[in-house]
């Protein structure tokens, strides 16, 4: 089983607080990292974490407002002084790549590894490795910004290891194809792998917002996350002013999760005109009751359901 987990580097919204950085959230999967926005300052946050600075890595943009991505300069620059050598894909709107590739010529720094970026033009899978996908799904925002889902593939169902050692099947090879599907002959008798394992069990689903409105749309795409990172940028008594700045309140996010079935709701992205977010909350859980409002630096583990 792969540990999972969230790491919260920046949960303001577009200003910064004394507690509260610009926007960005890391996942560390096993032994690779995956960040979502890297807004200003989030890699003095990045390293308070002790993520680590050689894993795997994969940098996903939301959109090209300056409190999601200004922080990628500054963590590439950084990471490169650290040593790191393995090489990094990055994901995002057009508009990223010119923004990369012009500050570092601008400022002129080197990296001493490999940047790897990956154009996002349409909504769909835009990473599949073996064990999951990343998908991305347009949002409804004052700039293009696309929302995006981690989500594993099922595993294995459990192995009747104890009903394949009562035929006299030696530990080894075999045990490991029937536990993954695959059928095998042993004295010259077909052993077919579903008799030996339970019914698959469902990987964890992950959704990140960024900025956005609530849509129908969206409530498809988060539908039965385990874990859905959702904007709250604005109480419900700002509601005009979510609408004119294409931003969502608690309750408008408490209402998508709803929808969406998701497991549980975590709220970020805060303006800087609250002082006190439990009052956020507590809206929230008018219409959801499963609901964690994000600081800077909680990390929040991610079970698997089975």
């Amino acid at each position: 089983m792969t540990e999972m987990k969230l790491i919260f580097l920046g949960t303001a919204g577009a200003v910064p607080t004394e507690n509260r950085g610009l926007s960005s959230l890391a996942i560390v999967r096993g032994n690779e990292l995956l960040i979502f926005d890297t807004g200003e300052g989030m890699q003095m946050r990045f390293i308070k974490s002790k993520i680590g600075m050689n894993k795997k890595m994969k940098i996903f943009i939301t959109h090209m407002h300056g409190d999601h991505c200004i922080g990628l300069l500054g963590l590439l620059q950084t990471l490169s002084i650290m040593g790191r050598q393995k090489p990094i894909d990055i994901y995002g709107e057009p508009n990223l790549r010119k923004f990369i590739m012009q500050n570092i010529k601008i400022i002129n720094f080197k990296l001493n590894y490999r940047i790897i970026i990956h154009t996002v033009t349409k909504e769909g899978i835009i990473v599949k490795e073996k064990e999951y996908k990343i998908t991305c799904c347009l949002a409804e925002h004052s700039k293009l910004n696309y929302s995006f889902c981690l989500e594993e593939f099922n595993r294995p169902g459990i192995f009747y290891v104890q009903k394949v050692k009562n035929l006299g099947v030696p530990e080894g090879k075999k045990y490991s194809y029937l536990q993954h599907g695959k059928d095998i002959m042993f004295k010259g008798k077909k052993l077919i792998s579903t008799e030996f394992t339970g019914p698959p069990r469902p990987g964890r689903k992950i959704g990140i917002s960024g900025d956005t409105r609530p849509t129908g749309k969206l409530e498809k795409f988060f539908q039965n996350c385990d874990i859905l990172v959702f904007e709250a940028t604005f109480s419900h008594k700002e509601t005009e002013k979510a609408k004119k700045s294409y931003h969502s309140t608690a309750s408008e996010a408490a209402i998508l999760a709803k929808r969406s079935n998701s497991k549980k709701l975590i709220l970020t992205h805060f303006s800087a005109r609250y002082k006190k977010i439990e009052k956020i909350a507590l809206e929230a859980k008018q219409f959801f009751e499963n609901v964690f409002i994000a600081n800077d630096l909680d990390i929040i583990s991610i079970p698997y359901c089975n």
